[in-house]
């Protein structure tokens, strides 16, 4: 049986991921900063996080860490260098000494790419800070024998003071409030359902190398947020499409096209990923119940 520590456990991802693993019959143990894991470590210490991996000895580690801010990181670059790449260093530093064998999952970030998508691992380009942190957690796993999976989620947050894209959509709807949607982003995530059956397909095979994993066919934020408001049955006499140079709300740059092209891991996985207006429906299945 794997022994699986889950780095960053509480966040929206762990909330969702954590309940399928066992349902798979893994041993999971979590870690996270403040509250509800198994060890409450800041493993962006390296002491504390040799202590941490002495204790567990995980066979694999799925590292959800980060600061996903994309203003935070713009504005406070340590920050952002601490949650998305010295905690990536610092576990990479015990499996080398270790040489336990552990296994790293690094789940990483579809906003290192921009220009014109679908997007192949090879090429990437580094708009904010945030990307460029993340890329260089990614340099850092990559020292190792890893699997680094650049994705984006979606689905209801079962996190406490944590909405999704989905919450965000869905709550603004209901309590009638009016919402800019960005017709000129585009991006092709998975339901946290599917990545979570994928990361357990990757605990198994545990393939090696950098992998973008996304749903099928991309699409504006705008047409995803429409699309999953009507899949809801509800009014979108509220929303208006607007473009990024619109959005005043936005101080940060962010990337307009992150769409993926996931052919690298649909081959080395055996697996066929499932479009994206597959996703919203199953999305939407969540907030029907």
């Amino acid at each position: 049986m794997n022994n699986i520590l889950v780095t960053g456990a509480t966040g929206l991802l762990g909330r969702s991921l954590i309940p399928r693993l066992r349902e798979h019959g893994h041993k999971i143990i979590t870690q996270a900063r403040i509250m509800d894991a198994d060890f409450l470590v800041d493993v962006s210490d390296i002491n504390n996080t040799f202590k941490l991996l002495e204790q567990v000895k995980p066979t694999v580690i799925i590292n959800l860490i980060g600061l996903t801010s994309v203003e935070l990181c713009q504005e406070q670059t340590n920050a952002a260098y601490l949650a998305n790449c010295r905690t990536v260093e610092n576990m990479v530093k015990w499996i080398k000494r270790s040489a336990s064998g552990c296994h790293l999952i690094q789940i990483s970030t579809d906003h290192v790419y921009d220009g014109i998508g679908p997007h192949a691992e090879e090429i990437v380009n580094l708009t904010n800070n945030y990307a460029f942190s993340k890329y260089a957690g990614e340099l850092a796993a990559a020292l190792i024998p890893s699997t680094i999976l650049r994705t984006n989620f979606i689905g209801l947050s079962h996190a406490p003071n944590r909405e999704s894209l989905t919450d965000w959509v869905f709550d603004s709807i209901k309590n009638g409030e009016s919402i800019k949607v960005l017709s000129d982003v585009f991006f092709s995530p998975l339901s946290m359902v599917n990545l979570s059956e994928m990361i357990n397909l990757v605990i198994e095979k545990k393939p090696i190398g950098i992998f973008n994993l996304g749903s099928r066919n991309g699409m504006s934020k705008a047409d995803f947020d429409f699309s999953f408001a009507e899949c809801l049955g509800l009014q979108t006499k509220t929303m208006t499409r607007i473009t990024t140079e619109q959005a005043t709300f936005l101080e940060a740059y962010r990337p307009k096209d992150m769409r993926l092209d996931s052919s690298k891991f649909e081959k080395a996985l055996g697996v066929i990923l499932p479009s994206l207006s597959d996703e919203i429906q199953l999305v939407a299945n969540d907030y029907l119940e």
